[in-house]
């Protein structure tokens, strides 16, 4: 069946779709490959091996789908054609032509890799197996398994970019012929498309394939409204066209008269990013004034600037309406002058200046090196090319350090926002972030390293907090020292998906280094009240390696290392896990020790007998926390429990949460002391009754100040201030006699009333 054939028997069901889903502008894309003989044509830069190449690849596909069909009732092979049809647009290569036609083959029909590298090559085979969702593996939810199969495309396309671009061929397509599914359905793709394959495709520079993306989604999710302001777009075409045209004619004058040979073409804004305009501006359709617009195609670089010069004599320009992407492209290769002109009616007009390699990577992007692989070296080509391949190279260096699938592609969505702001290293070099990024950001995108140790930054030569956003042209400087190291606070602030998964790597190391350490001293401890000593870590040692090797088998554990960070955690008991250690050594022919059992048993507290005790001085970090209820300082009376996951928690032991945590899981107790040497301050919060007048929080800051503790952080509440007010402070103290001596300092100041420590 011919295309013109299949177009006129398709197109009243099509329209008909349109109408259910209530989208009262119908835009048809381009006439697509349906057949193998309407796609031979778009082929025709291909050599007539590659087409022989080409037309097994059809066969095997067109087999492998024999008896398949679309929800539209299509043949189920027109869908690889049209796919394939998509990336001869692109122009891209043979193997990515094959793979595109056979993409669904290992999916939908059972076909092996093996198979496919057999007929095929093993290039094509793992384009292929690249494009092959994870839907054989089980998992426990939907999201679970579609990040997993998002996270294996990523990574196939960082190998090879040709992936995605046969991806996003094939979610187009599915996009353009998405009417005959179930609404919900529909709705889901097209969230999943706006959410995640748009912003690709704008990342890698393929704006034409954004924009329709885009479009698209727009008007399954969202049908009423877009047919609304299709109407009111058409309605402004018909009242503008006039100054359009005139316009344009103007344009094409100046030019001419200073004999500069150039393409000028109207562009209109998508319905999508007028919609985004007006909801991000929370104005109407009437306060969107660049609906329409023009773009200048040049023959060369110097000639864009001649053209802007030519722009600015023919109309005003708008101040500070001026950008040049020339000179600083975005993160996605795009290049171009923008400038917005007020035309003779006062209405505003945005003009986009390029030349023709800038415009082919404007429309294709990445894809836009097989356009001009064979011709002459193009600037514009081949920064999209570095532009994208960095992108590329970011997503290997955050798999390496997320296990996870959906934090995974967390990061990745963090990673795609289209709006940058390009700031400046001490040496001059621009780096591009995005919007909102902060000097933390700004450290990782360095090296990870400088990240790690940033303790302080400054912008245009200015210190900064780290959590100040960064906006274009600022220079920012970062200062390292190299005992610093990330905070969790930064998770809160920064942007970058490289930045937020190096900090969680470091933490997640940080914190199983400290919770193994905890664990194995908890279960030393706790083994000593069995009589035996804590068997030898060395794999050379191959009794101790079967002990612990049956210990981890009977644990669930895939390591000693596993075990104790468990132990450490508070996901296993060390006395439980004692006690089946203390059964297989026994049965080995181990004896319990007298001398050890005394040392496990009265070694530090006889009243508390086979109780593993915890020493805490304020350096134990992520394995050892105290509680934020009670806020417990030395010298007060504490006990420790072991949460499940979180590690060890000591409260005071007055504290009412933990009785209530004691009465319901006694188990988890351990007995916790004060070390006798203190590493760091800890943290109490106190409240002062105050009488209100001038000078009143200096006064108890002063006196804070005097008694040698920090202010943390003060709290006076969202109630408007009366005669008397209570300021909640958070004090670093460094132990219960220093809180004292501030209380004392505190109760001489004569605008205090009364002033206590607080309690929960």
């Amino acid at each position: 069946m011919g295309i013109r054939s299949l177009a006129a028997e398709l197109l009243p069901s099509a329209l008909q779709g349109l109408q259910r889903a209530a989208f009262t502008t119908v835009t048809l894309p381009a006439i697509e490959a349906t057949s193998f003989a309407a796609l031979t044509d778009k082929l025709s830069y291909l050599s007539k091996a590659d087409l022989k190449l080409v037309r097994a690849a059809y066969k095997f596909a067109d087999e492998a789908h024999l008896g398949q069909f679309r929800h539209s009732g299509q043949p189920y092979i027109t869908h690889p054609i049209a796919v394939a049809g998509l990336c001869a647009d692109w122009r891209l290569d043979v193997q990515a032509i094959m793979a595109a036609l056979m993409h669904d083959t290992i999916e939908d029909k059972g076909v092996t890799k093996t198979e496919l590298i057999e007929q095929f090559g093993a290039p094509t085979a793992d384009l292929v197996d690249g494009l092959t969702k994870l839907d054989k593996l089980h998992f426990s939810t939907r999201e679970q398994g579609q990040a997993e199969s998002f996270r294996k495309m990523l990574l196939a396309m960082s190998r090879d970019v040709r992936v995605i671009l046969i991806k996003l061929a094939d979610r187009l397509h599915n996009m353009r012929t998405m009417q005959a599914m179930a609404l919900d359905k529909r709705q889901r793709i097209a969230r999943e498309t706006l959410d995640i394959y748009a912003p690709i495709a704008h990342r890698l520079g393929l704006n034409q394939s954004y924009r329709e993306l885009q479009e698209l989604s727009f008007q399954h999710l969202h049908p009423w409204r877009h047919g609304a302001l299709a109407k009111a777009v058409q309605r402004a075409r018909g009242h503008r066209r006039d100054i359009v045209e005139r316009v344009q004619k103007e344009v094409e004058r100046a030019f001419a008269s200073q004999k500069i040979r150039v393409q000028v073409s109207g562009r209109e804004k998508t319905i999508y990013s007028i919609y985004r305009k007006m909801r991000e501006k929370h104005s109407g359709f009437a306060q969107v004034s660049d609906i329409f617009g023009f773009r200048i195609v040049v023959p060369s670089l110097p000639e864009c600037y001649l053209a802007l010069g030519v722009l600015h004599q023919l109309y005003k320009p708008a101040p500070g309406r001026f950008k040049d992407y020339i000179a600083i492209p975005k993160a996605n290769g795009y290049q171009s002058l923008h400038t917005t002109l007020v035309s003779p009616l006062g209405t505003a007009i945005e003009f986009q200046v390029r030349n023709d390699s800038m415009h082919a990577v404007a429309e294709k992007g990445i894809a836009a090196h097989w356009l001009y692989k064979a011709g002459a070296k193009h600037g514009g080509v081949a920064d999209a090319q570095r532009l994208g391949a960095m992108w590329l190279q970011s997503l290997v260096d955050i798999q390496d350090e997320t296990g996870d699938a959906g934090e995974f592609l967390e990061h990745v969505k963090i990673d795609l926002f289209p709006d940058a702001v390009y700031v400046f290293t001490p040496m001059s070099k621009i780096l591009a972030l995005p919007r909102g990024a902060t000097p933390v950001d700004f450290a990782y995108a360095i090296h990870s390293d400088v990240g790690d140790h940033t303790v302080a930054a400054k912008v245009n030569g200015e210190p900064v907090v780290l959590r100040t956003e960064l906006r274009s042209g600022d220079v920012v400087e970062v200062i390292t020292a190299p005992g610093a190291r990330p905070s969790p606070g930064w998770l809160t602030m920064v942007r970058t998906g490289r930045a937020r998964s190096k900090i969680r790597h470091y933490l997640k190391n940080m914190e199983a280094d400290e919770s193994r350490a905890m664990g194995e001293k908890m279960l030393t401890q706790a083994l000593r009240a069995e009589g035996l000593k804590l068997p030898s870590a060395d794999p050379g040692e191959a009794s101790a390696a079967a002990l612990w090797q049956q210990l981890t088998r009977w644990s669930g554990n895939r390591s000693r290392g596993d075990l104790l960070v468990d132990i450490g955690l508070g996901r296993k008991i060390a006395i439980i896990v004692a006690k089946r250690l203390a059964q297989l050594m026994i049965e080995k022919g181990n004896r319990p020790d007298a001398v050890t059992l005394t040392m496990g048993r009265y070694g530090h507290d006889e009243a508390a007998p086979a109780q593993t005790v915890v020493f805490v001085d304020g350096s134990e970090g992520a394995s050892v926390q105290l509680a934020s209820c009670c806020r417990p300082i030395p010298g007060d009376a504490i006990v420790g429990y072991l949460g499940r996951g979180e590690g060890l928690i000591v409260h005071t032991a007055e504290c009412l949460t933990g009785k209530k945590l004691f009465d319901r899981d006694s188990e988890r107790w351990m007995h916790v002391e004060w070390a006798d040497e203190l590493t760091r301050g800890f943290e109490t919060r106190i409240v002062a009754l105050v009488s209100n007048g001038k000078g009143v929080l200096a006064q108890v800051a002063a006196a804070v100040s005097a008694a040698e503790a920090d202010i943390r952080h003060i709290d006076m509440g969202d109630v408007p201030a009366s005669e008397a007010t209570e300021l909640r402070l958070l004090l670093s103290v460094r132990e219960r006699q220093h809180l004292a001596d501030v209380l004392r300092k505190l109760r001489r100041v004569p605008a205090v009333l009364r002033v206590w420590r607080y309690k929960p």
